[in-house]
């Protein structure tokens, strides 16, 4: 039995799937943020309760946001502000007695959304997380790359084109990462409504903006073909680098149905001529996939 996690800032779901991967159990709690002890115990206490439900010792793979520091193994982590600055994973394997596997949310996505039948065919799959913010994970051979630095993946820090800024007249963005210009400041959610106000139209939300785009405001109509068009330049990127078989979009601003038909269309501008760009999917397990692809993480490590 293989044990995921999908760990945030307001809640934690732990799910238990068999060999096959169907989903058997499934248990959701509130996220102890201010105590790490806490925090432990919160964790020991589902996989006790998963362990009596299921007579098993389940394998433990878990999916949060942040970073580990490839040296040190301890956790930097926004969401979660107890974890931080400890080796988490080292003290769940004490504490439950049991390896555990961490990895960040967006490559749990990635290795979940890899790993269906949409995508069985596709030897290189970009997982692609368009939501708060924007990042992702490269899957290969239906393995997570993860890379010297654990950076594999993180695309929303590539910074956009002098082509992009010129074409459109955008302002320069600073990012919390400490660059400026990067993609994720863009086309996450975040960015495509600092690119509104920045060009003053009245939405507050994503979903207001593509109300008003589907209702032929001229405004809103511009906005959203620059957005796509930024988005294809930065995927069209990782296609370059690449040669992707497939993206499988994620996040909020991926429900948003226009993407798949126009995207593919955007790309053929950034791509060379006569190149095909990779298939633009929608996720099959959603906001599931996370903590799937945190239980696939043991597996992943073999």
């Amino acid at each position: 039995m293989r044990y995921g996690f999908d760990i945030g800032g307001t809640k934690i779901e732990m799910a238990a799937y068999d060999d096959r991967l169907n989903q058997v159990f499934c248990q959701r709690v509130s996220t102890p943020t201010g105590d790490y002890q806490q925090f432990l115990s919160c964790v020991k206490t589902l996989v006790a309760q998963a362990d009596l439900t299921l007579h098993t010792r389940g394998s433990i793979g878990i999916g949060l946001p942040g970073v580990t520091d490839p040296v040190s193994r301890k956790q930097l982590s926004v969401n979660v502000p107890c974890i931080t600055g400890h080796c988490l994973a080292e003290d769940l394997a004490n504490t439950l007695d049991r390896p555990v596997a961490i990895e960040n949310d967006c490559r749990c996505f990635a290795l979940s959304e890899a790993s269906t039948e949409q995508t069985q065919r596709h030897d290189i799959v970009f997982g692609v997380i368009l939501g708060t913010g924007a990042g992702g994970g490269l899957v290969l051979h239906k393995h997570l790359h993860k890379g010297k630095n654990g950076l594999a993946g993180e695309w929303g820090h590539i910074p956009i084109s002098a082509q992009l800024v010129q074409r459109y007249d955008l302002p320069l963005f600073t990012c919390s990462c400490g660059l400026t210009g990067c993609f994720e400041r863009y086309v996450s959610g975040r960015g495509f409504m600092a690119l509104a106000q920045h060009f003053r139209h009245p939405a507050t939300s994503v979903p207001e903006l593509l109300t008003c785009y589907r209702q032929g405001d001229p405004l809103a109509r511009r906005l959203v073909g620059m957005y796509i068009d930024i988005l294809a330049s930065a995927l069209s990127s990782l296609q370059l680098m690449l040669d992707v078989d497939a993206f499988v979009l994620g996040g909020g601003v991926s429900n948003m149905p226009e993407l798949y038909r126009l995207l593919p269309l955007a790309m053929r501008a950034w791509l060379f001529p006569g190149s095909e760009p990779a298939a633009i999917l929608s996720p099959v397990f959603g906001d599931s996939s996370g903590v799937r692809g945190a239980a696939l993480l043991e597996q992943n490590a073999h």
